[in-house]
């Protein structure tokens, strides 16, 4: 503050209070406020977060300074500095002449007296925003889940697709439309087929589904379907869509992550098991102690930092570990409860009921969480592990069995510096040193023995060392590995030390064999590993010594006999196939998911900003939704499992409503509520809200089945009903929201190119697993080269794709696959020549036409109309109208069968859900 302007405050509460009319606030203190502030800071505009047209409003303050008005303390009250600095870029208001003295001093000395501010004399009222739709209870009962699943009749499950027509008829009557008429049996398993399991069926799954007129057919090839594995591929995929899963960091770098693929299979087995959805909750946030370790992938499924990438300094550190744990925040809710918990990091929510406490309560549940790699732990993890430990118990009785005969063999261990070996003199030409035997390395383990000179040495009072080289000694050996530092003839250079010495080329063994000039009488033998005393490992630690006039008459001198040498090698054999097995029991698969430790502290971060700490917040649920909160002190565990229970409860109104709208709209490319992550209001408000709700019910009472829904949703009229547009009707309902007809959509990228594959015969339907490349590099900064040419591995269903972030894949990347980049909870559809470009152009394209061409002769012979209706017969489930197969014969007669496979691969007939 000034110092003029803080002489002329003094100087005015210094004044006799008892002489001044008491402080009004409705006549004294709200029209300062309206005139000056109320602009900025009201019911229609609210910057900074805060308002002053409300009570409850201003005393909280907005997001930047916390309390605005404190009672009876001037100088922490943000209201008075700001209105009083002589800062220009701090003052308020900032544009204009600001307050004059006199109303600074005025509402100076209302603080300083207690800022007395009446209840019930506000203009207006502060809306309540926990009274949403989203918020309340389900308007239909939910009764408590079914504790197995069970088949319903088939009776029972008409009756409920009936209910669900009811509902949309409830809707269409208004307006006055009506449901179209079905579709014909053939769009409708195409369709089911696209829909379910994103596959065509095959022309002879048509012609007996066709062929089949008894009651119940649909019904039994919506379960067939459902039970196939390649359900969960295709619909594990939308999951995957919501949760942003890839398979690299993100950021410029991009680095893979190698083991990040478990959590994808997890995913597509969790729909495949019909996983019941709590459980698949509980399974995403605590699968550590569930038996369910990749599914706590989950957790960290967004892009992140590597550490490299992140500043050395701990203000970066700290940073980019809020990051981290915005990211599982907004993940949890987003994918679970459809609200953006998110836009509470730095502020108070601007349009939910979800304050800038809120966000860091609901971060405290994964303050310890950060993200990693670990093993996975299963029941089959735990059993190699124990039935390692056994085998490892093994492998100690044998280590010790061996050095009880080496004991034996040999009562003083080697050394390096020094091994003499005196024996009764023995005439000899030949002397051989086997190594059976030598130490570990700390880090290499078992590798190759090394010896540094080998003395032979005669029996005469001079000791004559007698394999020299240069007294005419030879040697050879069992194998060397052999460089500058080490070569065979070094071993007996008379020369000291590792530079000079001899290494075995097989790890743990190996022999050298010396053959004198002439035989002689010897009587010790001294060898060592380093005579310099430099090095110690590489040493031999079993032998066998022998020598003789003849390799026939070798003699037994010092070390492990034959019998020894032929019981230590069995034990020897054993040893090495147990390791074998336990390196084998001992590789457990890692996951890139949640790593575990003790919580961290959360503290609520004033504007989001780590270096601006308040108090410690405790892990709690939205308060708006619930009021379970734990301990500051609660490990890591329970507060995941808490938060868990909390979400997952029949009692919570979000969460069987987003999962049910997510369904929905997977099946007819819309969701009743059209913004499927955003339940909040921001979000759109449910197209036909008493069918969402008695679906989240019925969902619950199946014990959170989400086949059951399927079953519900594709035995319905309006699901069976025609695709085809009616103008009058188009002009009443043009986004078909009131689903007067089935809104037929573009099929994704994944399934485009799944079934471009599936109608030639090339399919590789291999599951789960390592990813298979779109690109020639795997991340990093050298770029992803495309790959345009597959085979092998890379003919598998696109969802086992190695899905390198924020880098859409060359041919469909363009049919709006998402990036992994965001949470793409809906594919949005746009129309782009660059993909009819692809898909026509594209070497993947031309590889496939040709390969279905093939097929095509291969089942039709050389008639090329019988080609053709061939390849119409595959790829769209029919026979070519008159004039298609006129039009088609000439093309092919022209440009080649495989021209015309490239058209139908580009028609709409194949690309749309019929």
């Amino acid at each position: 503050m000034n110092r003029p302007l803080a002489l002329l405050l003094l100087a005015l509460l210094t004044k006799p209070l008892t002489a001044e009319e008491p402080i009004d606030f409705v006549r004294h203190v709200r029209p300062i406020f309206q005139q000056h502030c109320y602009g900025c800071h009201a019911d229609q505009k609210q910057k900074s977060g805060f308002r002053l047209d409300v009570k409850s409003a201003a005393f909280k303050g907005g997001d930047g300074y916390g309390e605005a008005i404190v009672a009876g303390d001037v100088d922490d009250s943000p209201l008075i500095e700001l209105i009083a600095s002589d800062d220009d870029d701090l003052r308020m208001p900032p544009d204009g002449p600001g307050l004059s003295p006199a109303e600074i001093a005025l509402l100076t000395r209302w603080v300083q007296e207690g800022a007395n501010w009446p209840d019930g004399v506000d203009l207006v009222e502060l809306e309540d925003r926990t009274d949403h739709w989203s918020f309340k209870p389900l308007a239909f009962p939910a009764t408590t889940p079914q504790s197995e699943k069970q088949s319903e009749s088939s009776e029972a499950v008409r009756a409920k697709a009936d209910r669900i027509d009811d509902f949309i008829r409830e809707q269409l009557e208004p307006a006055q439309l009506t449901l179209s008429p079905p579709a014909s049996r053939r769009d409708w398993i195409r369709r089911v087929y696209f829909d379910l399991i994103g596959l065509p069926p095959s022309p002879d799954q048509v012609a007996a589904f066709l062929n089949d007129e008894t009651p119940g057919a649909k019904r039994r090839l919506i379960d067939q379907l459902l039970a196939s594995p390649r359900y969960g591929e295709r619909w594990g995929q939308h999951w995957l869509d919501v949760v942003r899963y890839a398979d690299t960091h993100g950021f410029e770098v991009n680095t893979p992550r190698p083991n990040a693929w478990p959590y994808r299979d997890y995913v597509i087995a969790a729909f495949n098991n019909d996983t019941p959805y709590d459980r698949f909750i509980h399974e995403q946030l605590h699968g550590d102690t569930l038996q369910q370790d990749a599914a706590t992938g989950f957790l960290v499924t967004a892009a992140a930092l590597l550490p490299g990438q992140i500043g050395k300094d701990d203000a970066s550190k700290r940073l980019a570990r809020q990051d981290e744990l915005a990211e599982i925040v907004i993940n949890t809710g987003e994918a679970f409860l459809g609200l953006s918990i998110g836009c509470a990091r730095c502020h108070d929510h601007k349009f939910d009921a979800i304050s800038h406490r809120d966000y860091f309560s609901m971060q405290a549940f994964f303050s310890g969480v950060k993200y990693g790699e670990r093993e996975i732990e299963t029941e089959d993890s735990q059993r190699r592990r124990r039935q390692a430990e056994s085998l490892l118990a093994r492998v100690g009785e044998i280590d010790n069995e061996l050095q009880q005969q080496s004991d034996l063999a040999m009562p003083v261990a080697t050394n390096a510096h020094l091994n003499p070996l005196p024996f009764d003199p023995i005439e000899a030409k030949y002397v051989r040193f086997t190594i059976h035997d030598c130490n570990r390395h700390p880090s290499l383990g078992l590798i190759e023995p090394c010896l540094d000179e080998f003395e032979i040495i005669a029996a005469d009072p001079v000791e004559t060392n007698v394999a020299l080289a240069s007294r005419g000694a030879t040697v050879t050996a069992s194998g060397s590995r052999t460089s500058a530092r080490h070569r065979l003839e070094h071993i007996n250079d008379g020369e000291y030390g590792n530079s000079r010495s001899w290494m075995s080329d097989t790890k743990g063994r190996g022999w050298v064999l010396f053959e004198l000039a002439e035989p002689t009488t010897i009587a010790k033998v001294v060898w060592s590993r380093d005579r310099m005393q430099k090095l110690g490992d590489r040493l031999p630690t079993s032998y066998t010594l022998e020598a003789g006039p003849s390799l026939e008459a070798m003699q037994h001198l010092a070390g492990l006999t034959a019998a020894q040498v032929e019981s230590s090698q069995r034990l020897r054999d054993e040893k090495q196939a147990l390791e074998k097995q336990i390196e084998e029991l001992n590789k457990t698969p890692k996951v890139f998911a949640g790593a575990f430790s003790k919580p961290e502290p959360t503290h609520l971060l004033l504007r989001g900003d780590p270096e601006q700490p308040r108090e410690e917040v405790p892990p709690a649920v939205l308060t708006a939704l619930g009021d379970i909160s734990l301990e500051s002190d609660s490990p890591d565990r329970e507060r995941r499992m808490a938060l868990a229970d909390w979400i997952a409860s029949p009692d919570n109104p979000l969460t069987a409503r987003v999962m049910v709208n997510r369904v929905w709209q997977w099946h007819f490319g819309t969701g009743l509520v059209a913004t499927p992550s955003d339940f909040g209001r921001s979000g759109e408000r449910p197209s036909h809200p008493k069918l969402l709700d008695w679906l989240a019910a019925e969902f619950i009472r199946s014990g959170w089945s989400v086949k059951h829904l399927h079953r519900l949703i594709t035995l319905t009229a309006t699901y069976g009903q025609s695709n085809q547009i009616d103008p009058q009707r188009q002009a009443i309902d043009a986004d078909v929201r009131l689903l007067w007809r089935f809104p037929s959509r573009r099929l994704e990228a994944e399934a485009i190119r799944d079934s471009m594959l599936a109608v030639n015969g090339r399919l590789d339907l291999q599951t789960g697993g390592r990813g298979f490349d779109l690109f020639k590099s795997r991340g990093g900064l050298s770029g992803f080269p495309p790959i345009e040419s597959f085979s092998g591995e890379g003919l598998r269903r696109m969802i086992y794709a190695h899905k390198i972030r924020m880098e859409p894949e060359t041919v469909f990347g363009a049919f709006d696959c998402p990036d992994a980049g965001q949470s793409a909870a809906r594919r949005r559809q746009s129309t782009t020549p660059i993909q009819a470009l692809n898909l026509f152009n594209s070497q993947f394209t031309i590889d496939q036409s040709d390969a279905l061409a093939a097929r095509a002769v291969a089942e039709a012979g050389d008639d090329v109309r019988q080609q053709i209706q061939e390849v119409y017969r595959l790829t769209l489930a029919r026979s070519p109208e008159p004039v298609e197969l006129d039009s088609a014969a000439t093309l092919v007669e022209q440009h080649g069968l495989p021209t015309l496979c490239r058209a139908i691969y580009n028609s709409n007939e194949f690309l749309f859900m019929p």
